[in-house]
Parts: C-alpha cells; structure tokens; sequence
C-alpha cells in the first residue's frame, strides 16, 4: 500500500487552525491537537499541481465554474452514488455551515421549529438558535455500543411542535451511523407526511467503511428529491476545507430561487478561485487517492480499536461505520465534563472535542481524528493511556 499517508508533515507555523491556536482557544500550547476535522495528509497530486498551475498563470480575478466543473461533480455522484444530478439544480456557496443557515433563513421563519438528531455536528444547534429559530431535538437511542433512531419520538416531535425543517447528518458525525436505506426512507416519508422541507448535510459521504452503503436521500424518492437541499463538499474527503468550496443540489425550482435569494442578501456570489480549480481536480483525479486514503484510514481505525481493547478497555470506541471522527465513551471512568477535560488536555496533553458541544447527549463522550499519521495516532493513545493509568 501506498505510505504516502505515514509523512509527518510539520503545519505548526502555517496559520492552521487546527494547530496554531490552541492559546487562542483555551488550550495548553504542547497539546497534540486531534479535533477539528482537518486531515493531516496532502491533497492528492493532481490537485496540487492544478493549484500550482492556477498560481502562475498570476491573475487572481473573479472566476465562474463551466460545463467541465459541473460534468466532474456529475460523473463522482453518479459512479458513487448512482444519483444524477443535473446542471440547474447546482447553487455553490464556501461551505455546507453557509448553505445551511442560508436555508434556515430561506425555508422558515424567526420563531419556526427545526430538528436535529443530537448528538450531532454542532454548527447544527448553533445555526438554528442564532437564526432565531426553535431548537427540537430528536435524540438519537444509544444501546450496546451503537446508535438508533426513534422513529415514534420523531414524529411525534415533528406534530408537537409544527417543524418545518429537518437537518439530517448522514452520515452522522459525530456518532458514525451510516444511515441505511430503510431508516432514510422511514425518516422521509413522515416529512413528506408532514410536509417538512429536509436538508441533507452528506459532507462524509465519500467516508463509508467496508460493508456498508451511503445512499443520497434526494435519490431514493421524487418527493424527497422535491423537499430537499443536498449538501455536498469535497473538502472532507480531499482535505480542502480552506478552499471554500461546496456544491448544493436543489431540484425543486421555487426552493432554489429562495436559497438564492437569501445568499445574494448576505452579499455573497462568486467562489474562491482556487477552490474551483482543486475540487474539479479532486472530482477528476483524486479517485486512486482517496481509496488508498480511506484503505489507511480502515487501519487506523483497527489500530485504535485495538489499542483500546487491550490497553484502556474502560473506554469504549462507538464502531463507525463512515466517517473519519471516532467517537469514544469515557462513560465508565465516572468524570464530569470538567474532569474530563482536565484529564485529556492537561494529564494527556490532547485535545479533542468534548461531547457535550453535540448536546446533552454527548456528555462523557469525546470525538477523535484518526485522520493523521499511525505514529502520532500510537503517540495520542500512548497519551492517553497513561493519563487513565495516573488516575486509576
């Protein structure tokens, strides 16, 4: 297999964000950061060297994507995800978190119910309640290792409080299900039932382990396809999230014409110029790469699985079956919040992401990149399990 993945790239120094303000945001400056979702690996070749062709050509106007970038996006959905998408339905904007409060804004009033399943990606809770909007939560059912949905309090919730919007993670960070077909469609015909507009944030789809299969829910049905906005970026699955560039489908005309509307109000129209050059080359060439990534990935997640198992067997990895972002209960360590905290950044000088930002649910859990080099991977573990051994 390809090694490229095991380089240990210094990005200290670079204004990253992920390394570079740990001081800024409360943390210790020696800590090893593994929270953000921000691979430690280079894009693929053929996207650098695009990059690099973009760059000396020197002129950096106002650029507009053509029938090439749009023919790249439709080919990756079609050979992946057997979903044709078509060249109107397309609105670009700099990220999925934009499309999303856009559509907030777009789709509903101040004072209107939103859902969510949480624990979720929490720019989720963030964007409804800064947008005015009320918060309903459709919390997700943890029960021997893994998670489920109740399909009962979901409806249920969607009757009580009149919803008009449902964000769907899928797949779902920060817990890793990869929904299957029949809870997608379970999930679709209550809005369709309930005439609730759905935005399908599917920013890690291309991240789905062995045995397992990501279905885009505008796909499986017409009327699903007529009520959602498909959020799409290749910024997860190529490391190109500083590029600003994400790729929204909307069939449905008149939902279109809304979001638009909304994102002239917010004084935004073209793209970055190079994130366009990077995600048509990512779409066009990155396949090879991202395979071997995700063949890496697979043995980092072994690798931490069985780390935890023979080592800290307190502490319990939630099997993903998508995603990069490993979730782990600490729950049997009997620590607060705060005390978890402590532990990890100060005892184990780590930093990850502390469950209670995906909600309430997330309490004494804690999410981890393993997208990194299986050494600094082995070195955070390392870490970790001598700051549980201090403890015990």
């Amino acid at each position: 297999m390809n090694c490229r993945f095991d380089n240990e790239i210094e990005r200290k120094g670079t204004n990253s964000l992920k390394y570079d303000f740990a001081a800024e945001r409360g943390k210790p400056a020696d800590v090893l950061p593994l929270w953000v979702a921000d691979m430690d690996f280079q894009a693929p070749l053929a996207v650098m060297e695009a990059l690099v062709k973009s760059a000396q050509h020197g002129i950096f106007g106002y650029s507009e994507s053509k029938q090439e970038y749009f023919n790249a996006l439709q080919k990756w959905y079609f050979v992946n995800f057997n979903w044709e998408v078509q060249r109107s339905w397309l609105v670009k904007t700099p990220g999925v978190v934009f499309a999303i409060c856009t559509a907030i804004r777009a789709l509903t009033r101040k004072g209107d119910a939103v859902l969510i399943q949480q624990p979720v990606y929490y720019p989720f809770s963030e964007s409804i309640l800064k947008n005015e909007r009320i918060l309903v939560n459709n919390a997700l059912v943890y029960s021997n290792g893994t998670y489920s949905i109740d399909f009962h309090d979901f409806e249920e919730k969607i009757i009580q409080n009149g919803v008009k919007l449902f964000i769907l993670c899928s797949p779902h960070n920060p817990v890793g299900r990869v929904w299957t077909k029949e809870e997608l469609v379970r999930m679709g015909d209550i809005c369709v039932k309930h005439n609730v507009y759905v935005v399908s944030d599917e920013i890690h789809a291309d991240f789905v382990y062995e045995g397992y299969s990501h279905f885009v829910f505008a796909g499986l049905k017409p009327e699903y396809l007529d009520r959602t906005i498909t959020c799409t970026a290749p910024s997860k699955s190529f490391n190109l999230a500083g590029l600003q560039v994400s790729n929204i489908f909307i069939a449905n005309k008149d939902t279109r014409n809304k979001l638009k509307e909304e994102i002239t109000k917010s004084g935004y129209s073209q793209l970055n110029t190079m994130g366009l050059v990077a995600c048509r080359a990512a779409y066009e060439h990155g396949r090879k790469w991202l395979d071997e990534l995700k063949d890496y990935l697979a043995g980092n997640l072994e690798y931490t699985h069985n780390f935890l198992t023979e080592n800290l067997p307190q502490i319990k990895l939630v099997e993903p079956q998508g995603t990069y972002l490993i979730w782990l209960d600490f729950t049997e360590l009997g620590l607060n919040d705060k005390q978890l905290d402590e532990l990890l950044v100060n005892k184990a000088k780590l930093w990850l992401d502390g469950g209670s930002m995906f909600g309430a649910e997330g309490t004494g859990f804690e999410r981890i990149n393993i997208a990194c080099p299986r050494s600094v991977l082995g070195t955070a573990l390392k870490r970790l399990e001598q700051a549980v051994r201090s403890i015990s």
